[in-house]
């Protein structure tokens, strides 16, 4: 049951520490059936979990590529009240990018990452097409980076400036003003027809 009051038990250690990684696992569990069935392993529905048929290898499951995109904007959304009850957040750097558009289109409209063939900026994908699972996984790693960088020039470290700040008060922002700068309604570089539970 993911009730609030019942995040505590499950989440929070002695000391009034409370790891991310546990709040993010009690949400991929306790949301894990409102996800519309896409793929799943041993019967568990994986929600934002996707394949790429370069990944396939003899491990099971090597082909998954996950993302999780929701369940973390929601457990990055929670730690900050979280924080304000007086809890401590470990673990916060355990969390990825967000692997969505805004972010993504920013990579693309800087001239960070480049498609192979500007065909693909002129249709429609669905967040399970091999260009839209490329260009989320590459924007989570760029992400990293990214906040490397930002975290040199300002001489901060990675608890001072975690991923977190970087997205909400940089990439997120500034993906969404570059993009209505460059086409009318702010609209996404590559286009994706999403039913609104992955983006």
């Amino acid at each position: 049951n993911l009730q609030p009051a019942n995040l505590q038990p499950a989440t929070c250690e002695p000391a009034k520490l409370l790891s991310a990684t546990n709040l993010f696992s009690s949400i991929l569990e306790g949301l894990g059936d409102i996800w519309p069935k896409r793929e799943s392993i041993a019967g568990v529905n994986l929600g934002d979990v996707w394949q790429h048929s370069a990944l396939k290898g003899d491990n099971y499951g090597s082909e998954y590529v996950p993302f999780h995109k929701l369940s973390q904007w929601l457990t990055y959304s929670l730690l900050e009240p979280l924080q304000e009850l007086g809890l401590e957040i470990t673990e916060l750097d355990q969390l990825t990018g967000l692997a969505e558009y805004r972010n993504g289109g920013l990579c693309l409209d800087l001239g960070l990452l480049e498609v192979k063939d500007r065909a693909i900026l002129k249709q429609s994908h669905l967040p399970s097409s091999e260009v839209i699972i490329e260009w989320r996984a590459l924007t989570v790693s760029l992400l990293d980076q990214i906040a490397a960088t930002i975290r040199q020039q300002l001489n901060l470290s990675a608890t001072e400036l975690p991923l977190v700040k970087v997205l909400q008060g940089g990439t997120w922002t500034a993906g969404r003003r570059i993009a209505a700068q460059l086409r009318l309604g702010g609209s996404s570089p590559i286009q994706i027809d999403s039913d609104g539970t992955v983006f």
